[in-house]
């Protein structure tokens, strides 16, 4: 073994003095600082439109057929709950890609490994940047959804970190299943079988109390109908005790899924 291959073994037995250095996450964060401003026009389209597409769609279009879920406007439930969907897909998504592509094709990791920086910090800094993007394209639908009738509020100025601690569940769980991942076209077994059932039992477009008594109990363990109750309480002046579970529930998502991340790709990484 050369002595190029046996320096990430080396950093990874010798760890730094505090868990995660600041200068590595912000090293690896500046890099993809630099990278997302040849790209961000393409990325940021796609995270807005989509989102956007679903509400104008369900909510102006559906909604004129169904006019109220309760005591809210159809609008309002639409646009609350499609936050869920626009921090879905700006996380998961660059997890799953992103993390494959500079893993097996690029072998980027392999050089930012030959650098003062340990698995652990390379894969928190990774996720820590797609959770930010989507923290912030999270707010995309209610700025359409104001425009089209959703009253502001100063709860949805805690939108962006309800979408921030989702995201970094979601990038996560990305990061892991690019770990596990044989080949990039096993994400569509993923994208059609577990990403797209978790959006449509979410609470986002009609709500989960409608749904048969063992899709609802399945719909309780899943992260995105925490997150939209959460988005709606907070967008629509209506946060409660509750709350905090919903709380406690993404957080916990999001420290399993980035411990499994790290465990999984370090392994990869690391022979």
């Amino acid at each position: 073994m050369s002595v190029q291959a046996d320096a990430p073994v080396a950093r990874a037995r010798a760890r730094p003095l505090r868990r995660l250095e600041p200068a590595a996450l912000a090293g690896v964060m500046s890099r993809d600082v630099v990278i997302f401003g040849r790209y961000w026009k393409a990325t940021t389209f796609s995270s807005i439109v989509q989102p956007t597409i679903y509400l104008l769609a369900f909510g102006l279009g559906f909604g004129t057929l169904v006019s109220h879920i309760g005591h809210l406007k159809y609008v309002e439930y639409v646009a609350t709950g499609v936050v869920a969907t626009a921090v879905l897909f700006s996380s998961a998504f660059p997890g799953m890609f992103n993390t494959f592509v500079r893993w097996q094709f690029q072998r980027t990791y392999d050089a930012m490994l030959a650098a003062p920086v340990d698995v652990e910090e390379l894969i928190t800094a990774e996720i820590l940047w797609i959770s930010l993007r989507a923290g912030v394209y999270g707010l995309a639908p209610l700025l359409v959804g104001i425009a089209f009738g959703l009253d502001p509020d100063p709860g949805m100025l805690l939108v962006a970190f309800i979408g921030f601690l989702t995201g970094f569940g979601f990038a996560s769980f990305g990061v892991l299943i690019a770990a596990v991942a044989k080949t990039i076209d096993n994400f569509n077994y993923v994208t059609s079988a577990v990403l797209t059932p978790l959006f449509l039992v979410a609470g986002t477009f009609f709500p989960v109390s409608a749904l048969p008594a063992g899709v609802r109990t399945v719909a309780q363990f899943n992260p995105l109908y925490h997150c939209v109750q959460l988005v709606r309480d907070a967008s629509l002046g209506s946060l409660q005790l509750s709350d905090l579970g919903h709380a406690a529930v993404l957080l916990a998502f999001a420290v399993l899924m980035w411990r499994l991340a790290i465990w999984q790709l370090s392994k990869r990484l690391i022979d």
